[in-house]
């Protein structure tokens, strides 16, 4: 009888398989696992095992996430890091710390400020002035939809009171038509063309940097969000392609190649030569990231109905569609019939709706090809449309980080959609009722990349450490096993990596130990669990 490699005894064991999901032993043997069940995988145990006793801890699948900026995150954490803090003091003490850390930079970039800090979510030049008078300053926000520039950065980029808004932007502007020195969607773009492009060097330990991070937080796989230039930011594929060439890729990665909104189908043959170019190993781009709108906080998310000002009136906007809706059907229609997987950005119930709409006249035209296509985000859904999602087989991708009550959520936010399509966002229950497969994913460096943060918000939809009680729409909330499935088996069907996310004979041995049983703990709970080991393909990639 074969002796396994590695056996995990004497435990919780949560499996993500519907059949038994619930055990307390596991065997591997090689990459893959053997056995899962209780006393009878004992008998797996030789001479030349490894046991690992999970007494008092749990045994999960490796979580994925299915969107994620892994290389920009890993390029930024060496970058002036504004994460972390609030206070706008401490911002600019960070800023001129680290600009005196590295008088050699021709610019000063970074980035992880959040909108609350500033009023009406707008920092000034003039603030950034204060510290670094001399040098270019292009700081993104927290969700990268938008980046604060000193006044010297806007002078190189020429940007003026006559410089008209881009299209899939806005320059934000002080009483005489001045740049404020906000920058919002695509006009951040008018900058960071000027930035100094990073090297392939700095890409690769970008991603290494990253792998180790997400390792740590028991993250064995992901979907890369963004592969291509966008915003002046350069592209990430080669430092996946390195890396899954020379061993050092230990992650599993699906690649979300970039659709340029500036151009139409002609750039469908590209991505069909970078499909191809961009799969080596445990790498491959599979994916079409269509970003079809921008975010609420600054009114770019596109809405069914128009976003409120600060008396509770309808303004004249109701955000923007990047893509033109009967143009996107089109597209996407092509793209599913050559068997790429769409990966949507849509925020507001408008753009849901229009990503949903092309899901369904692809599935008109070529039927159900299986193609996994998702949409991001969801901060607000239709009523209408939560039961499209079951029909088309259109995955919701959920980001649970974001649905609970904090500034940006609670002072930027509700005020400007009003009362009912309040009650519309991050619909996870609902979503879940009307039987859409449910996946998760951070948007790291947006928000953290811990799972477990993820899950304690998901279940509680309340923050790690909030004090004050109030859940956000708690009729959103999800069960436990739901939400562990979402960021496991959820995010493995998006990913197509079927022999993963669950713990069954024959899948690979992507694993993560917690330091005790989420699943016996009170809910509040969740977000104290950490991270004790990660295995990938049965192989040891973080032990704490």
């Amino acid at each position: 009888m074969t002796t396994a490699d590695l056996v995990f005894t004497r435990g919780a064991v949560f499996t993500a398989d519907s059949a038994r999901t619930r055990a307390t032993s596991l065997a591997v043997v090689g990459d893959r696992i053997a056995a899962v069940g209780h006393d009878d995988v004992h008998e797996l145990i030789g001479p030349g095992t490894e046991v690992v006793d999970l007494r008092g801890k749990l045994l999960l699948p490796g979580f994925q996430d299915a969107h994620i900026h892994a290389v920009f995150g890993g390029t930024e954490l060496a970058e002036c890091d504004l994460t972390g803090t609030v206070g706008v003091e401490e911002y600019l003490d960070r800023i001129r710390a680290y600009a005196n850390a590295h008088p050699d930079h021709l610019w000063i970039t970074g980035g992880g400020w959040s909108m609350e800090s500033f009023d009406g979510g707008l920092p000034t030049r003039q603030l950034l002035d204060s510290v670094v008078p001399d040098r270019p300053v292009l700081l993104s926000n927290r969700d990268h939809h938008g980046a604060w520039a000193n006044t010297r950065a806007l002078e190189l980029a020429g940007i003026t009171a006559a410089t008209p808004d881009p299209a899939d932007g806005r320059i934000e502007r002080e009483p005489d038509g001045t740049p404020s020195g906000m920058l919002q969607e695509g006009a951040t773009a008018l900058v960071s063309r000027l930035v100094p492009a990073s090297t392939p060097a700095d890409r690769l330990a970008g991603l290494l940097r990253a792998q180790k991070l997400l390792h740590s937080l028991g993250v064995t796989g992901w979907q890369d969000a963004l592969l291509g230039v966008f915003s002046g930011r350069p592209d990430p594929s080669d430092a996946y392609l390195t890396a899954a060439r020379d061993g050092s890729l230990t992650a599993r990665v699906t690649g979300a190649l970039w659709w340029d909104r500036e151009r139409g189908a002609e750039q469908i043959d590209e991505l069909v030569a970078l499909r191809e170019k961009l799969s080596h190993g445990r790498f491959r781009a599979r994916s079409v990231k269509i970003m079809q709108d921008g975010i609420a906080e600054n009114f770019t998310a596109a809405m069914t109905s128009p976003y409120l000002d600060g008396c509770g009136c309808a303004t004249a906007n109701s955000g923007l569609s990047f893509v033109d809706p009967q143009e996107l059907r089109s597209h996407v229609t092509r793209l599913d019939a050559l068997d790429f997987q769409v990966h949507f950005h849509a925020l507001g119930d408008r753009a849901v709706r229009e990503a949903l709409d092309a899901i369904e006249a692809a599935v008109e035209a070529n039927g159900h090809r299986g193609n996994r296509h998702h949409l991001a985000h969801l901060q607000v859904v239709h009523p209408d449309d939560l039961a499209r999602f079951a029909r088309l087989g259109a995955i919701a991708n959920i980001q649970p980080l974001w649905a609970a009550h904090e500034p940006q959520m609670d002072e930027l936010t509700i005020p400007f959609l009003g009362p009912e399509r309040a009650a519309w966002q991050y619909p996870f229950g609902d979503l879940l009722r009307a039987g859409a497969t449910l996946a998760a994913g951070s948007d790291w460096p947006v928000s953290s990349p811990d799972p477990i943060e993820g899950l304690h918000v998901a279940v509680n939809r309340m923050e790690p450490g909030a004090t004050d009680g109030r859940v956000f729409l708690p009729e959103q909330r999800l069960d436990l096993a739901t939400a562990v499935a979402a960021y496991t088996a959820g995010t493995a069907h998006v990913n197509g990596l079927d022999d993963t996310g669950s713990l069954r004979p024959g899948n690979l041995a992507d694993l993560v130990v917690l330091d005790r049983d989420i699943f016996t703990a009170p809910p509040e709970e969740i977000a104290e669990a950490r991270v004790l080991r990660t295995y990938v393909g049965g192989t040891l990639v973080h032990a704490a």
